[in-house]
């Protein structure tokens, strides 16, 4: 949510936007074809827009599309809206700033559109669990999904022995076998605060009760009630990382594990194309973090890595969604999952990548929940915060910390 103020400047902006559209609509010669602004926020996924954007023109004669992608598209995208600036059609990460925009309402309702009954139940909720503008509404269409997990080298598991494990306590067996053997279990790039959020992530969604997002903002619970096993398990994970873990960022994880460093990475999808880069010479697999002991309840932590909406009241209602439902075609989802090294969100559609495709069930099955950090606003600073105890395990800080951060977000925007 938004304070006041900045619902009432969306508010106004949206109105501005609706009313400049009728003026535009009376403008327009019909023979002239209709100019889409693209907001796309991925800079890696720029060119592979630009194909679908010459795709979806040759198929489209009367539509334009012009893709801006610019740095820093959270503070973009709300400078826009701030400014009346509403673009076309947009991309966001499915996160808090998501979850944000679309309770205050300026976000598009994809409840009555067909297209909306075709996304696999489970992440139509991960991403509707961040906020919506009113119960059943839809407001974003997932285009790509990512899953965190353990990224494992398969060679080295067949070489000792080591079974994918499904319990905790497997996980922390097989982190000693490879300990004993000379083989380092997990590779650490903590240099870069946010890496420590992937373990965070499994921890945070599987571990404390379902319903602590609701009774945190409520006030009647903490985190230092429910996350002390958060983080000694979080501790625990980092204790099997090499010495030079404070020393290394998230690039440099990626190769150290593409050079068989590791037997174990703890990182999300998205870290499959950029080891590739480094052609690795073995087999990699993916899997969800076991939290616990119990096989049965491990829950796979994904998220939406790519949401498509549009303005509350479109400009351009009628070709803003032919250019949505042109990305929201299966044969397009799939092929930028594929391109993209995503999960297509889609029924009946499956991940290309083969280190992707033992998670289907729990897709499929629901057995999937959002990013913990995305229930947590920006201004927490949660990576900062986490890295900082990685470095001092100071357990009681770090929950104290995180209870004072969140508790002051929640008052600034009552």
């Amino acid at each position: 949510m938004i304070r006041a103020r900045g619902r009432a400047a969306l508010a106004a902006g949206l109105a501005a936007v609706l009313l400049s559209a009728c003026g535009s609509f009376a403008t327009q010669r019909e023979d002239e074809p209709v100019t889409l602004d693209f907001f796309q926020f991925k800079p890696e996924a720029v060119a592979t827009f630009d194909k679908l954007i010459a795709d979806f023109e040759a198929e489209h004669p009367g539509i334009k599309v012009q893709q801006h992608h610019v740095p820093e598209p959270e503070t973009a995208i709300r400078s826009r809206l701030v400014k009346d600036n509403m673009p076309d059609v947009i991309t966001l990460n499915g996160n808090s700033t998501f979850g944000e925009l679309a309770s205050a309402g300026v976000f598009y309702d994809f409840s009555q559109e067909k297209v909306a009954d075709e996304i696999v139940p489970g992440v139509k909720k991960v991403l509707g669990d961040l906020g919506t503008a009113g119960k059943g509404e839809v407001n974003g269409l997932p285009l790509a999904s990512n899953a965190s997990g353990i990224i494992y080298n398969k060679e080295l598991f067949a070489e000792h022995g080591v079974e994918v494990p499904r319990t905790w306590d497997e996980l922390i067996d097989a982190a000693k076998t490879f300990e004993e053997a000379g083989v380092t279990p997990f590779y650490g790039s903590l240099k870069d605060a946010w890496t420590s959020l992937p373990v965070f992530n499994q921890l945070a969604a599987n571990l404390p009760p379902e319903n602590f997002w609701h009774a945190r903002r409520a006030g009647r619970t903490s985190f230092g009630k429910e996350y002390p096993e958060v983080a000694r398990k979080l501790t625990e994970i980092y204790r099997y990382t090499q010495k030079s873990t404070f020393s290394r960022d998230y690039n440099a994880g990626n190769q150290a594990f593409a050079k068989g460093e590791s037997a174990m990475y703890v990182q999300g999808s998205y870290a499959l194309p950029p080891i590739k880069t480094h052609l690795p010479e073995f087999e990699a697999g993916l899997f969800p973090l076991p939290a616990g002991n119990d096989p049965g309840a491990t829950r796979l932590v994904s998220g939406v890595d790519v949401a498509l909406t549009m303005g509350r009241h479109p400009e351009h209602p009628k070709e803003s969604m032919e250019f949505i439902n042109y990305l929201m075609r299966p044969e397009v989802v799939s092929a930028y999952a594929e391109e993209q090294s995503a999960i297509p969100p889609l029924k009946g559609t499956t991940p290309a990548d083969p280190a992707l495709k033992p998670l289907l069930p729990c897709i499929t099955k629901g057995r999937i929940t959002g990013f913990p950090d995305h229930q947590i606003p920006l201004a927490v600073k949660l990576d900062a915060v986490t890295q900082q105890f990685l470095i001092d395990g100071k357990q009681a800080a770090f929950l104290r910390t995180l209870d004072s951060e969140y508790t002051k977000v929640l008052k600034r925007r009552a």
